[in-house]
């Protein structure tokens, strides 16, 4: 049974640490304050634990980093890299601002030439970042049941063996995984948060996810 360490304790952890227990994982959240997740630890059974985000950086052997954008590399510092080198992070990250969105579109602290996972991967060359669950709402994150049938999660990293744990793991969650290459194409995925907001901040529609159509 694989371990899953999850940095963060909001929704996003949450429901992705259910989503892992759910498929039969060991997960662990974790917080600063891990008090906050006392209701989620009893909820999750015996394959549910809570820690520090060091804890959770030992504990697993895929992570996560489920924490704001703005945040994401204090988070690593603070887990210690040590204990991160050389595993598969999956960031569900995006670069958002604190300024408010514009006529429903979110503002990035980035640019299109250089995405949040590219600034991640540089800073932190030993581990291996692959980009998901970053531009679908968390109440669809875990097999969703879309009438058009499943929707498509984008992924990217420059570690092949990494995105190939990440392909598994998407379509065990019931997407059918996109695989769009190395850490660049970051830069086209990370801003189809902005896309998948605008209905919701426009009209509080939420419900909805992308899907790519072959012929």
């Amino acid at each position: 049974m694989k371990k899953v360490g999850i940095l963060g304790s909001g929704i996003v952890a949450q429901t992705l640490g259910n989503g892992f227990i759910k498929h039969g994982y060991e997960v662990m959240l974790s917080s600063r304050d891990t008090s906050k997740l006392h209701e989620w630890k009893k909820n999750g059974g015996k394959h549910a634990q809570v820690g520090s985000l060091q804890e959770a950086a030992k504990f697993g052997e895929i992570i996560v980093l489920a924490v704001l954008g703005r945040a994401a590399a204090e988070a690593i510092e603070e887990a210690g890299p040590q204990h991160l080198n050389g595993k598969t992070i999956i960031d569900t990250t995006n670069p958002i601002s604190e300024e408010m969105p514009e006529n429903g579109v979110l503002k990035f602290f980035t640019d299109l030439n250089e995405s949040l996972m590219e600034q991640l991967q540089e800073r932190f060359p030993e581990m291996h970042f692959v980009k998901a669950f970053n531009s679908i709402g968390n109440a669809h994150m875990v097999n969703a049941n879309f009438k058009e049938g499943k929707p498509s999660m984008f992924i990217c990293g420059n570690n092949d063996l990494a995105r190939s744990d990440v392909k598994t793991i998407v379509e065990q969650f019931g997407f059918e995984a996109e695989d769009m290459g190395k850490a660049e194409a970051s830069r086209a995925i990370e801003p189809l948060c902005m896309l998948w907001c605008i209905p919701g901040f426009l009209r509080n529609q939420c419900s909805h996810a992308f899907k790519l159509l072959k012929s």
